[in-house]
């Protein structure tokens, strides 16, 4: 069996906690944020757990668990 690659996008986008969640960070966070309050952007700063509907389709996308 070949190798599989790793999808470069998604390796930068999601993160495999240690007992195997996959983790993503929110959109929006690149411009537009001066106007929101604090507390909201900070918000943008973690990290939230993927939805379970996605994550089938995000592990064929990296395969060995990129940290």
């Amino acid at each position: 069996m070949p190798k599989l690659k790793t999808h470069n996008g998604a390796r930068n986008r999601f993160h495999i906690t240690g007992t195997g969640k996959i983790m993503r960070t929110k959109g929006g966070k690149s411009h537009l944020r001066r106007r929101k309050p604090r507390r909201v952007r900070a918000l943008y700063d973690a990290k939230i757990p993927l939805n379970p509907a996605d994550e089938k389709r995000i592990k064929r996308l990296i395969p060995y668990g990129v940290q």
